[in-house]
């Protein structure tokens, strides 16, 4: 069958491997003409850093996207992805300071209680409610292509609950410094809490279970190994191409108008925001994307000691520090991600709460919003939540139009690679073998 993948970010080089390896003819158009799209690098005199995610959870779904498409991701490189001790630290206004671990619930038991009596029980108290959230969603929804008008009484009972998390951190949690840890993924990524669905929460269970792991040399990498096994697997890779509409007949798609011509297709894969599509944006007219922080990426001549791999600063502006980047010998490569009111210099503001990056300062790379939604035509976080009708108004993996599929942060309750990678190997699940 004849494949097309519009978009080579990650979900759509996760896509047209797994389609090509399942002996499709799989060609994926890319506007740009570099691959990767926020799982890619950004690299200044010397300097190099992640654009994008510097690590991930649920490993399991990178390790099973490589196997799923031809050799192991440790045999690809001689070496696997590494676990992180600490998911992050967070930093209150109060002065006080939480080290979150994954891997472990005694381990974060003990960590909470560091900032008060009876926490840390709070704390795994609240992340245990999830569990049966997980199993039940795993099996029926991420892990399979659901079909919203057939769910469960069980799914149905979670996707189509009133609850938000905003709602049942305020229940859970008297301490405010709880709420700002269980809520900040979410924050992170743009959504306000009072929109969020209670048990997307279990983000907070999925760090503790699994943790977060990283690609030595950055996670970056994954797009040119994925870039190399679609030439392995013959995929025919079109870069500086962009798909302007899909063409449609008798409610099936036939192929995909270019602005060269029209490229014939048996199934089309839309790897990008659906909006940019015009027989696919009234579907999804009542969605919004969640839009990208400021960013500043940042080379230091000295590392500053004792960081961890991901620091956040809790104010207004709430500020991200990551610190997985590539620097020359001595020196560091340091991420900073703000959202809120940054009525300052990033860095002036970080300097403010506490990590001073500027004497030491060789490179900077700055970022707005506005920048990454221009270079990839819409935001790489994905849909904003907008209360619990949001997961019925994404498309994914299939589509209103026959033959058309949806994979990437668009088609997923979150943005991040895990979320990413199972919105591919849902699409490969229903499209099928050859």
């Amino acid at each position: 069958m004849r494949v097309v993948v519009v978009g080579g970010g990650f979900g759509g080089l996760a896509s047209a491997a797994r389609l090509a390896k399942l002996g499709h003819d799989v060609t994926l158009l890319e506007r740009l003409e570099t691959l990767g799209g926020a799982v890619s690098t950004v690299a200044a005199d010397g300097f190099e850093w992640d654009a994008g995610p510097t690590a991930t959870l649920l490993p399991a779904v990178v390790r099973d996207l490589f196997r799923k498409s031809g050799r192991p991701l440790e045999r690809e490189l001689g070496f696997e992805l590494e676990p992180l001790d600490l998911v992050r630290e967070h930093w209150f206004a109060d002065g006080t300071v939480v080290a979150l671990p994954g891997h472990s619930r005694a381990a974060q038991r003990q960590a909470f209680d560091t900032l008060g009596a009876g926490l840390g029980e709070r704390w795994v108290s609240y992340v245990d409610s999830f569990s049966d959230d997980w199993e039940v969603l795993r099996r029926a929804y991420f892990e399979s292509a659901w079909d919203p008008g057939d769910l469960s009484r069980e799914v149905a009972a979670r996707l189509d609950s009133r609850e938000m998390l905003h709602k049942r951190l305020r229940r859970t949690f008297k301490d405010e410094r709880l709420r700002l840890v269980a809520g900040h993924p979410f924050v992170a990524e743009g959504h306000d809490l009072r929109n969020v669905p209670a048990w997307a929460g279990l983000v907070s269970y999925l760090e503790r279970q699994f943790g977060t792991w990283t690609l030595p040399g950055g996670m970056g990498r994954l797009s040119a190994l994925l870039t190399d096994r679609l030439a392995t697997r013959r995929v025919t890779v079109e870069r500086g191409v962009t798909a302007t509409d899909l063409i449609v007949r008798s409610g099936r798609v036939v192929a995909v108008a270019t602005a060269s011509g029209q490229i014939d297709a048996d199934a089309v894969v839309c790897a990008v925001d659906p909006r940019l599509l015009p027989a696919l944006a009234p579907y999804v007219e009542r969605t919004m994307p969640a839009m990208p922080p400021v960013i500043c990426h940042v080379g230091v001549a000295s590392p500053v000691p004792g960081l961890a791999p991901e620091v956040v600063l809790h104010g207004n502006p709430m500020l991200v520090l990551r610190t997985g980047g590539q620097a020359p010998t001595g020196g560091a490569a340091y991420t900073v991600h703000g959202r809120g009111r940054l009525a300052e210099d990033i860095l002036t503001a970080l300097a403010r709460q506490g990590i001073d990056l500027r004497a030491d300062l060789v490179s900077r790379v700055d970022e707005t919003p506005r920048d990454l939604v221009e270079r990839w035509q819409s935001s790489p976080y994905g849909v904003l939540w907008q209360g619990r009708g949001t997961v019925r108004q994404r498309l994914g993996p299939r589509t209103p139009i026959a033959g058309v599929y949806a994979a990437g942060a668009h088609a997923t309750p979150g943005a991040g690679l895990p979320f990413v990678g199972l919105s591919a190997a849902l699409v490969a699940q229903v499209v099928g073998p050859a």
